[in-house]
């Protein structure tokens, strides 16, 4: 089975829309905004994440305070900041949808190869982490780099994986707050973007594996609720 752009980073969002939509840049003529979406967990936090749209699909709805159900891909691009390239993570949004009660309102499937060997640790509280970065395929040759951070027996799996691995996963989008040390020994509050993992499987050969059929997009939040 061969996999196209569209099966290997797939992104399923529903929240409320907490900022004005700002334009952010224009392809061939055609503009995008960019805006941040508040996603609730079942543990009653938030994640509130950047999501760009395509002018051709705005509507009058997308103000702040208003929702929006979409589908769409995790994607990442490179930003000039103070003389250094940061990686920025937005969902790119493919298709409006109507609002689907009921459904995990923060979904995504990845399939793509390992970038950077993985970084595993244990908290104080010898709670297993690891975190890895994933290559997926786009079209026209160019991939997206998504960070990701897996838990307990997810987390000693992926310890072991190389450089190279083909992995396929599912999990959530999370925003992280964390605290960066400036030159001047003071410190700004930046957020981090990554995708936790609640399932993963390492692979080799695609006629062997079906994302769809491992993977479902619309699978029971409770399944996300271990990694909050």
């Amino acid at each position: 089975m061969n996999y196209n752009a569209e099966k290997n980073n797939k992104v399923y969002l529903y929240g409320e829309i907490t900022s004005e939509a700002k334009f952010s840049h224009e392809v061939y003529g055609e503009g995008f905004y960019e805006f941040y979406v508040k996603v609730m967990r079942l543990s009653g936090q938030a994640d509130i994440l950047p999501v760009t749209v395509s002018e051709r699909i705005m509507t009058p709805e997308m103000k702040v305070g208003g929702t929006i159900c979409a589908l769409g891909q995790f994607r990442s691009y490179n930003k000039l900041e103070g003389g250094k390239s940061r990686l920025m993570l937005t969902v790119f949004v493919r298709e409006l949808l109507e609002t689907q009660p009921g459904k995990n309102p923060n979904s995504i499937v990845l399939s793509g190869y390992i970038c950077k060997p993985p970084v595993y640790r244990t908290t104080p509280f010898n709670r297993e982490i690891a975190d890895l970065l994933i290559a997926v395929n786009r079209s026209y040759n160019k991939s997206d780099y998504i960070p990701a951070i897996a838990w307990g027996r997810n987390a000693r799996f992926v310890r072991n994986l190389q450089v190279g691995d083909r992995v396929a996963l599912s999990g959530r989008i999370q925003s992280r707050e964390y605290q960066k040390k400036q030159p001047d020994e003071s410190f700004v509050t930046m957020t981090a973007y990554e995708v936790s993992i609640s399932k993963l499987a390492a692979f080799d050969d695609d006629s062997q594996f079906d994302i769809d059929e491992e993977f479902d997009l619309y699978s029971s939040p409770k399944a996300y609720e271990t990694n909050e």
